[in-house]
């Protein structure tokens, strides 16, 4: 009888405690929980702007002032050298005969009349992109388009996933003709 009085006691001072704590307001009369009440001042944290008045006569004379600027001739360009990097990349991308790109992979398996209908659909669905079937030992692969960068491949990417969930963009390299 004692146990079941202490563990009944027991339940209640756990309830009990696990209870919100609510406090009347001043300002609305309504009960606000106690959690919702904190506050702290952060106001020591915040940065000081030290001198104002710079900041408006520079924004005052720029407002007033419809005047062009005058041209300035740049002193740290690297047009020069940056010319010579690219000439030569381009050099080399032509001996080589190649470019590394990027392409869209459609459909990849064994089946070769399946390569094919998947092409078919593809050029249905989408007739303005160019696919190609390629037969690498032992797969056919559908693939389609020929991008320089990523991004030029997404926008078609997009497209071609509504059609076939399981596209993927690869990188590739792209002949130069």
């Amino acid at each position: 009888m004692n146990v079941s009085r202490f563990c009944l006691l027991i339940s209640c001072l756990v309830i009990a405690a696990c209870s919100s704590k609510v406090t009347p307001t001043a300002d609305s009369g309504k009960s606000v929980p106690e959690k919702s009440k904190y506050s702290e001042d952060l106001s020591v944290l915040r940065p000081k702007i030290q001198n104002t008045d710079t900041v408006k006569t520079t924004t005052a004379s720029a407002e007033g002032s419809n005047k062009p600027a005058k041209y300035v001739e740049p002193r740290y360009t690297v047009n020069s050298t940056l010319d010579a990097v690219l000439d030569t990349i381009s050099s080399k991308n032509k001996a080589n005969g190649f470019v590394d790109g990027f392409t869209i992979q459609v459909y990849s398996g064994i089946k070769r009349e399946e390569a094919l209908n998947v092409k078919k659909q593809l050029s249905a669905s989408l007739p303005g992109l160019n696919s190609e079937v390629q037969y690498v030992q032992p797969n056919f692969r559908v693939r389609a388009g020929k991008y320089y960068d990523r991004i030029e491949a997404q926008k078609d990417f997009i497209a071609i996933k509504r059609f076939f969930p399981n596209a993927i963009v690869l990188p590739e390299r792209i002949e130069i003709k």
